[in-house]
């Protein structure tokens, strides 16, 4: 994506099913947990680059012992900043006796990270800030050993208020207002109320308080703690946690928004946010990693016991189409063919935009994310040019030459690596011309590869906002001397802001609404935006429930090729020669590419759920009270 946003968070869970002693035999290293989340992470590195975490529990410790170890990092590489410290405490163990790194009692009595459960977390902060604080896993400590809990996730609830407001009800003073400390709170109460009651019935029976606490240890139900917790919450998540005592959970939500995968054998049970990278790190087939069930919670407890459990009744699924376009690593098996096929599905378009002039046109694509998608683009001109060859050989009659034949089947799209992205350049300069200068040589070109009678056709993964194209690449390619350039999104346009994880939260950021604002504009019907925003306004105060997006009329008043007529028109930089054409993926193209993500609503304005509406039209009264806010 040439436009940069930031998106959704990673998380990584191992629990180790044998005592460490056992991977000290096997695999010869007291690390194999450690090593094997490192892996995870660092294969999840694109899913937040702000901040980092990792947790770890050791079970069965003697009072006294510390238990739970975590470090955080938000430096500039905070996955090696972290792991480069663990490794440090094993780095000291080996200088001291070499011996003691296959002493499995003595390392988990006396070194940080050597326990059974860890869980790992990366950090694309959307809007709350990127220090250390802010960082996951989030730690609720009590020296009661079943209260505590460690809590990271990947997610985004649209009705943090109205959760706010159930805490202070329950008798509760959260520290501050934000998802992550409502949800920790939550589950933190329901936690709490499950050992309350289970200390309560055996308190009645006559135990005493030691053997209290090995009944809760064993018998806590996680299910019920968290149907209680999560029962109000509106939104997408993949919420990974773990107990003190050893118990571990990783639910995801109804709908199926954000995605969480699994793995499980008799030495490990894995989840993670990305299906390959448990593939990768554990060197295991596609057909053994396992999708998390919407509304359902991934249970593993302290005893090894591993179950699916349901949390929250299933809704239709709608998992994030963008999770396959852009933000998912390309190397899934299918977000390959998923890509492939975007690209594939969008050539109607562009061949109407180049009028199938094949012979003069340059195929290539912007960032190196789009390559995949641009494979696909080609794979459908291939079978373009395929008919455009069988017309002209049909048209050579019954007995053509083989110079004839060779001339044709020589016909190739015109394929080159036209932009190139350099170093990054340092913005230090104040003055606002000085600094456009510098990011329009973001990318360096190639010259002599275009000639001035061709159409310059370079595909993209998705158009948000649209600056870096009018800022940088489009001033940068018209130096080729094109006739024309097209530039192709494999996604359709995005219309709608994100209020489940992606940082995409305020209408006017959004190329495709800025252009039917100037429609409506140049049209007469601005009165549309004042209705709007009445009906909108009208709604500010109803249950979520009950709203509807009325934020659909701005964009039902034109087709979507209108829309995408304004929007090159509005990317156009001044002073350049060639003619600007954007092309976008249809829907219909993106549900047939992604027929198992049905999450459009950056699209479609189709939102899972009811908080989506409520914040679409808060976004809307926003962008019309030019309040510069974000609408979550």
């Amino acid at each position: 994506m040439s436009d940069a946003i930031k998106h959704e968070c990673g998380i990584a869970m191992v629990r180790l099913l044998k005592p460490l002693d056992y991977y000290i035999k096997k695999y010869g290293t007291a690390t194999y947990g450690l090593d094997k989340m490192y892996l995870m992470m660092e294969k999840q590195h694109n899913r937040g680059q702000d901040g980092a975490g990792i947790a770890n529990i050791k079970f069965d410790v003697e009072p006294g012992q510390r238990y739970i170890s975590r470090y955080r990092s938000n430096a500039d590489q905070p996955i090696k900043e972290i792991f480069g410290k663990i490794n440090n405490k094993f780095q000291e163990v080996y200088d001291k006796d070499p011996a003691l790194m296959k002493d499995a009692e003595w390392l988990k009595k006396n070194v940080a990270f050597t326990g059974e459960v860890s869980l790992g977390h990366l950090r694309y902060g959307t809007f709350g800030g990127n220090s250390i604080e802010q960082c996951h896993p989030f730690l609720r400590q009590n020296n009661w050993m079943t209260k505590n809990l460690v809590v990271a996730g990947n997610f985004n609830l649209t009705n943090v208020d109205e959760l706010f407001d159930i805490l202070v009800s329950i008798g509760q003073h959260p520290k501050e207002k934000s998802d992550t400390v409502t949800v920790m709170e939550k589950i933190g109460h329901f936690l709490d109320v499950e050992n309350q009651e289970l200390f309560d019935k055996y308190k009645e029976l006559g135990y005493n308080h030691i053997e209290i606490s090995k009944k809760i240890a064993t018998e806590l139900d996680v299910q019920k703690m968290l149907v209680n917790s999560a029962l109000e919450w509106d939104g997408g998540y993949a919420m990974a946690g773990m107990l003190g005592h050893g118990d571990a959970f990783v639910l995801r939500d109804p709908s199926g928004i954000r995605p969480a995968f699994y793995y499980q054998d008799d030495e490990v049970v894995v989840v993670a946010s990305e299906r390959p990278v448990i593939q990768t790190a554990f060197n295991v087939p596609i057909e053994t990693v396992q999708e998390i069930t919407p509304g359902h919670a991934l249970i593993i407890k302290k005893d090894g016991d591993i179950s699916m459990k349901q949390v929250r009744k299933p809704l239709e699924k709608t998992a994030c189409s963008f999770e396959r376009i852009y933000f998912s690593r390309g190397s899934d098996k299918d977000i390959y063919v998923e890509r492939k096929q975007l690209g594939r599905n969008v050539c109607d378009q562009l061949l109407k935009s180049i009028d199938h002039d094949l012979k003069n046109s340059v195929f290539s694509f912007i960032p190196n994310t789009a390559e995949v998608s641009f494979y696909g683009m080609m794979k459908g001109l291939q079978d373009e040019l395929n008919k455009i060859k069988l017309r002209k050989i049909k048209e050579l009659g019954e007995n053509p030459s083989d110079e004839q034949l060779q001339e044709i089947l020589a016909l190739r799209n015109r394929i080159e690596k036209i932009a190139i992205k350099d170093a990054k350049l340092r913005t230090f300069i104040t003055q606002d011309n000085s600094r456009d200068d510098l990011v329009a040589h973001v990318y360096d070109i190639t010259y002599g590869s275009v000639y001035p009678t061709d159409n310059l056709v370079v595909i993209d993964d998705s158009i948000v906002r649209g600056t870096t194209l009018k800022q940088s690449i489009l001033r940068i390619l018209d130096r080729l001397n094109p006739k024309k350039i097209v530039v192709v999104s494999s996604a359709p346009q995005i219309r709608y802001p994100d209020c489940y994880g992606i940082d995409m939260a305020k209408l006017n950021d959004f190329i495709a609404f800025q252009a039917a604002i100037e429609l409506l504009k140049e049209n007469g019907k601005t009165q549309l935006i004042q209705d709007v925003y009445n009906k909108c306004k009208a709604q500010e105060n109803e249950p979520k429930e009950q709203i509807v997006n009325h934020v659909k009329e701005i964009y039902d008043a034109f087709t979507a090729e209108e829309i995408s007529k304004k929007i090159s028109q509005l990317l156009t930089p001044e002073n350049i020669n060639a003619e600007v054409d954007i092309v976008y993926q249809t829907i219909e193209g993106l549900h047939d590419a992604c027929p198992n993500h049905t999450g459009d609503w950056y699209f479609t304005g189709n939102y899972p759920t009811p908080g989506g509406n409520k914040v679409v039209n808060k976004a809307f009264i926003y962008y019309y009270e030019g309040r510069n806010e974000r609408a979550y």
